[in-house]
């Protein structure tokens, strides 16, 4: 049975510094999509939208924007599910959520869902295209990427300074760059 977005929020909330709100539920979406492509069932049951600034787990975005979270114990997350959520922190972890939106937004599911709605307005990004855009993409890579705590700390780290550097315009050639050199 899949988790809850929540839990899964919450354990990328503790391997990600700093994690801001648009990153949190972009890396979301990378969750859901490796783990659907991996396993073939989803990661948590709720479902993923298309926004203005990407892929948003709305149902999370609207209980934590409210603050009707239930606190409490949430229920331990399996290997599969924390080997998805750290190989996605360490992929993607270093990247801003300006990053990651623009890096979504040049993205088969995102772009499929975004083609049916209208500014403002939020459509479901279909599990379906989510699971064969992250498949695909798995059989272009060539090499695994090998996990490495020193590394992953490292890569962390590369995220604070990320947050101190001048503002310039993201470039989406730049963005694929640094995700090929980390994985």
């Amino acid at each position: 049975m899949p988790a809850s977005a929540h839990a899964i929020a919450s354990a990328l909330r503790e391997r990600v510094p700093g994690l801001t709100v648009k990153k949190l539920h972009k890396l979301l979406y990378y969750c859901q999509g490796h783990h659907l492509a991996t396993f073939g069932r989803p990661l948590f049951k709720e479902t993923i939208s298309a926004w203005d600034m990407g892929p948003v787990v709305g149902t999370l975005w609207y209980e934590e924007k409210s603050g009707d979270i239930a606190e409490g114990d949430l229920p331990p997350l399996g290997e599969a599910e924390l080997n998805t959520i750290g190989y996605v922190a360490s992929r993607y972890g270093a990247l801003s959520g300006q990053d990651l939106e623009h890096l979504t937004h040049s993205e088969a599911p995102w772009q499929r869902a975004d083609a049916e709605r209208r500014p403002r307005e939020s459509v479901r990004i279909e599990p379906a295209w989510i699971e064969e855009y992250f498949a695909a993409a798995a059989e272009d890579d060539d090499d695994d990427l090998v996990l490495d705590s020193n590394e992953v700390t490292k890569w962390l780290k590369l995220a604070k300074q990320h947050l101190e550097d001048p503002v310039r315009p993201d470039d989406l050639d730049e963005l694929r760059s640094k995700l090929v050199a980390r994985g």
